[in-house]
């Protein structure tokens, strides 16, 4: 538990040290190569760069300068017209924004150009407008360099992140479930439910990453060549969707169960989950995807084997019928071809 903790800490902080290092490094640059006395706009440009969701960094980056541009220009023309003032001030960020919003629709590219302008007219130095740019320049190669060569993106890491995110509250769903139909317990049967319709967040979150692999295969130099592992695993991480689903859709056909058969479902509910809690633990380990598909392949064996016991029509038939979907869908997951996951879940 304490070393989970401390790895997901260390996980929010990583950003925030790559931010502060590259702060410190455009500085460095724009003090000691560019000579400039008073460098605010590098440091502030790194940390902005870098201030964006994994596989927007370097995008976010030239977004950034460009919006410095912008609103460089337009404060040096207004302050040269006109002078300072407060209507400048407003008409140069007026202007600025707006040309902004001609070039690009990101609040980034927006933001930058009216801070930029309102900082030459407030200032009231125009001729530093021009080392401003420069800094600006200086803290968006440095977010580009720590973005592109230092710090890439991992794109596997990502969806497996988020990959586990979805299965441990997949997991935590049938566990619940399993509770609920031993006991015959409604209010964890509702919890169950409820805590298996939350999961929309985490594959919201799994669709996000998804994205994001694939503007890091699209853009990053690292991954191009090894782009056919990430397709691999983003095909996997669709499944999902799916998964969940069916989870939800087992929950609410087990729970609905009543009489002798409550304890062997409780039983087979439970030996999902686990499989679940173990491809969250390390959903890369093809040893882990390989011993949750057979056990969820013995599972469906098993309740075909006594199916014949159960009458066709039966909240319990839907139960077994349900959680074969389950074993179905895990065995997708986990590598095996949809073809016979489903011939090995619903022989004919």
């Amino acid at each position: 538990m304490v070393r989970t903790t401390a790895q997901r800490w260390m996980r929010f902080a990583s950003p925030y040290a790559q931010q502060a290092l590259a702060a410190a490094v455009a500085w460095l640059v724009a003090v000691r190569m560019a000579g400039h006395a008073d460098p605010f706009f590098a440091p502030i440009a790194a940390v902005v760069g870098l201030n964006a969701t994994l596989g927007r960094r370097g995008s976010n980056a030239v977004r950034l300068l460009a919006g410095v541009l912008i609103g460089v220009l337009v404060g040096e023309a207004a302050f040269s017209l006109a002078g300072d003032g407060v209507w400048t001030l407003a008409g140069a960020t007026f202007t600025a924004m707006l040309l902004a919003r001609a070039v690009h629709d990101a609040r980034i590219v927006r933001a930058q150009a009216a801070v930029a302008a309102i900082l030459i007219i407030v200032v009231g130095q125009p001729q530093h407008g021009w080392d401003r740019l420069l800094d600006a320049v200086i803290g968006s190669a440095v977010a580009l360099a720590f973005s592109q060569l230092l710090f890439p993106p991992e794109p596997l890491r990502l969806l497996r992140l988020a990959e586990a995110r979805v299965l441990t509250r997949l997991a935590a769903g049938l566990r619940a479930a399993a509770e609920a139909v031993e006991h015959g317990d409604r209010p964890r049967a509702d919890d169950a439910t409820a805590l298996l319709r939350d999961v929309h967040g985490d594959l919201e979150a799994l669709r996000t990453a998804r994205s994001a692999s694939d503007r890091i295969v699209r853009h990053g130099l690292t991954w191009r060549r090894r782009a056919g592992l990430v397709v691999t695993e983003r095909e996997r991480a669709d499944h999902l969707d799916l998964l969940a689903g069916s989870c939800l859709a087992l929950t609410r056909s087990v729970t609905a169960v009543r009489g002798p058969h409550r304890a062997r479902l409780a039983a087979t509910v439970r030996h999902l989950a686990a499989a679940l809690a173990d491809l969250a633990d390390d959903p890369a380990d093809e040893v882990t995807r390989q011993v949750a598909a057979e056990r969820a392949a013995d599972l469906a064996a098993s309740l075909i084997e006594h199916g014949d016991d159960v009458r066709a029509q039966s909240a319990v038939a839907a139960a077994y019928a349900s959680i074969r979907m389950v074993a179905a869908d895990v065995m997708v997951f986990a590598g095996v071809d949809p073809e016979r996951s489903f011939r090995d879940t619903f022989p004919a």
